[in-house]
């Protein structure tokens, strides 16, 4: 069983959508929250932050909710994050190409800030970190 979750890290380029999601996850959720405004930014802070769940926005000037996913998963200390895509674009034919890209949900904007740490802390209840798989050269 994880860890309580308690560490997001929020990659956001809107910043009235950012101070929305710092007041819903702090002050209702009790989360640790650090916010980034695009994907450079997240690379570059979020070995040092090691947060537990990463908020992506799907659609971002520059590096796009994708592009920093695959960069975020070069990095050793977010390799194996969970990451959950937060987007307007929501279609059955996206919401499928998100998950095969590997995230652990898709929160779909508008979001509601009252219920969003608890879709949040469902989510986390669902992953498992790697680091407690049984590793194949030890099952026998």
């Amino acid at each position: 069983m994880p860890d309580p979750l308690s560490r997001i890290l929020c990659v956001e380029d809107d910043p009235d959508i950012q101070t929305v999601l710092r007041l819903a996850l702090e002050e209702l959720g009790g989360f640790t929250v650090e916010i980034c405004s695009n994907g450079h930014e997240a690379l570059r802070r979020a070995p040092e932050f090691r947060p537990q769940l990463i908020l992506l926005d799907v659609m971002m000037p520059g590096m796009d909710g994708p592009a920093t996913l695959a960069e975020l998963r070069r990095l050793p200390a977010t390799a194996a994050t969970p990451v959950a895509f937060v987007t307007a674009k929501a279609q059955p034919q996206e919401l499928k190409r998100y998950l095969e890209l590997g995230v652990v949900g898709v929160i779909r904007k508008p979001f509601d800030p009252d219920t969003l740490p608890d879709e949040l802390t469902a989510l986390w209840a669902q992953t498992t970190p790697k680091d407690a798989l049984p590793q194949p050269d030890s099952l026998v």
